[in-house]
């Protein structure tokens, strides 16, 4: 432990902003990975209401049900079901709207860990080049007879080099692995209102 906190020590300041950036993805991923849970996006009791749907007598208890649960899907029911008097194509409209809002929702955060992966190799190479200049201050000043002075500024860069890479790496996986998560359940849920549209609008209408 004490030689790990030598080595942050090395890097020097660049490890506090890498230090921040890397508690920053983490805290990002655990809530996003959380919240995409594919129960927690598309419930099974608003499932369920799309196969139970029996048309216009039904449609408020829906919209009651839809409003009591928490999720992207419950909110795109309850906008298409209450924009059941318009036409179909309006009502798509609809759906699409209140999607991407929806979508804009799941997609929070991710932004911000696409940035991180991209700024965390220019901060350890910011240390790598910090860490450079104190090698040849060292070799001017003193030429290249103190292996202690090189050695430090040699292991500044590498420290920062490697942190970079260690905060950088899983932080464009997991934006990687993420986004295509959004896709998958945006295209289930759009699958299944446009189904549910179909299927409202075939019913008859008093």
């Amino acid at each position: 432990m004490f030689e790990s906190l030598n080595m942050l020590k090395q890097g020097g300041w660049p490890m506090i902003p890498l230090g921040l950036c890397s508690v920053a993805a983490a805290a990002i991923i655990i809530e996003r990975c959380l919240a995409l849970r594919h129960k927690n996006v598309i419930d099974p009791r608003v499932l369920r209401l799309l196969d139970d749907y029996s048309g216009e007598n039904h449609a408020d208890q829906a919209i009651v049900l839809c409003q009591r649960i928490r999720g992207p899907f419950a909110r795109i029911v309850e906008e298409v079901i209450k924009a059941r008097h318009l036409d179909h194509t309006e009502t798509l409209a609809t759906m699409h709207a209140t999607g991407r809002t929806q979508v804009g929702i799941l997609e929070r955060g991710l932004t911000v860990l696409e940035i991180i992966a991209g700024v965390s190799p220019l901060l350890g190479l910011l240390g790598t080049v910090l860490g450079m200049v104190t090698v040849f201050n060292a070799i001017t000043m003193q030429g290249i007879g103190n292996p202690q002075v090189l050695s430090d500024g040699i292991s500044k860069a590498l420290i920062t080099t490697v942190a970079g890479l260690s905060v950088a790496i899983p932080a464009l996986a997991f934006h990687s692995w993420l986004t295509r998560r959004v896709e998958e359940l945006a295209t289930e849920m759009q699958e299944r209102v446009t189904a549910f549209i179909a299927k409202m609008h075939a019913m008859p209408r008093r």
